[in-house]
């Protein structure tokens, strides 16, 4: 076992292949410096990357505690750190797409007559896709941290629906309730956006008057749902919803206390539409017009949402409820889902 080890990398939402780094590279040395990307450099990759600090708590989290004090972190601030001049290590971790790296820091070493740094490739590892398990990925909404999906196969080939026991789990808050007069919902519109201004999207308006307020202030949502109802009775200004102004507008058939293949094709070609990549170009605006009822839609678009969408709904009375996708409404929609009858 060597001394001293390094390993690079923005280790964001640190998942198995992170781990399966780590404690490799914890194997083969008593002692291993992680260098993490800079938060200034990381933001220029994807702003939905957590801050150093929180990525650096969650592998302190993750990993055993028995591990913890034979880790050191510290800041990378270009790409190869401190690698090609550090005196000490002997090792360095990497992935097979990072291999190129090493074999420059180590020609770097050479000219700096330096030994090289003994060089040791990690094999990835695949999720439930049989793709790599990526930090990439998982921003995308793709997978969870363990390489799973966050949806069973019978999503999109069956029918779902609710069922007492999900029906008493949906009473649970869902997402941060801004209120307002519902006979001016504008006011309480115009905090939502304030809110949820600059974050990545998309943002997605789930319900007639949600919808309407929304394209009223002339902000209208990246991806709307609407049924033509609201409190469960037909609304009449459903009409005045101007479909021009989306790029795409989809129909489908969903009835009243279920999530249909339709629907679920339909939310899942409007993230598509939306196309968020990093660079957020070539996102198209969707709105989906469900014959039936779209209340569970957001069940369905949690875990088809990139981290950092905004999904916005109305609750009757009250005001807007703004509930943000990231990891823990992922994993709560997931549980719900998979606890409905399957039709």
């Amino acid at each position: 076992m060597k001394p001293l080890g390094l390993v690079g990398g923005t280790f964001d939402r640190f998942h198995i292949g992170h781990q399966k780094l780590l404690e490799i590279g914890l194997k083969e040395c008593h002692e291993l410096e992680v260098w993490m990307t800079s938060d200034i450099l990381a933001t220029r990759k994807d702003r939905r990357i957590a801050s150093w600090a929180d990525r650096k708590n969650l592998i302190m989290s993750s990993i055993h505690p028995d591990l913890q004090a034979r880790i050191s972190f510290h800041i990378l601030e270009d790409a190869f750190g401190p690698a090609p001049t550090h005196e000490v290590a002997e090792v360095i971790i990497c992935t097979r797409e990072t291999i190129s790296n090493c074999e420059e820091i180590n020609a770097i070493r050479a000219n700096n007559e330096l030994k090289p740094l003994h060089t040791i490739i990690v094999d990835p590892v695949l999720d439930s896709n049989g793709r790599v398990v990526s930090s990439t990925d998982i921003r995308m909404g793709i997978t969870d941290r363990d390489g799973k999906s966050w949806l069973n196969e019978q999503i999109g080939k069956s029918k779902i629906s609710l069922n007492s026991t999900v029906e008493a789990m949906l009473k649970s808050p869902f997402g941060t309730l801004v209120e307002g007069n519902e006979d001016e919902p504008k006011i309480a519109m115009m905090n939502v956006l304030d809110r949820i201004s600059g974050e990545p999207g998309p943002i997605i308006a789930v319900g007639d008057v949600t919808v309407k307020t929304m394209q009223d202030l002339n902000k209208p949502a990246d991806i709307a749902i609407i049924d033509g109802m609201t409190k469960r009775e037909r609304w009449e200004q459903a009409s005045e919803i101007d479909e021009n102004q989306y790029d795409y507008v989809l129909k489908c058939k969903n009835p009243a206390g279920s999530i249909t293949p339709e629907l679920y094709r339909c939310c899942s070609q409007a993230l598509i539409k939306f196309g968020y990549n990093e660079n957020e170009q070539n996102a198209e605006s969707t709105i989906i017009i469900v014959e039936g009822e779209e209340d569970l839609a957001p069940l369905i678009l949690h875990p088809l949402a990139p981290i950092g969408s905004v999904i916005l709904y109305g609750q009757p009375g009250r005001g807007v409820v703004i509930r943000f996708t990231d990891l823990d409404s992922k994993s709560r929609c997931r549980e719900l889902l998979d606890s409905m009858d399957v039709d």
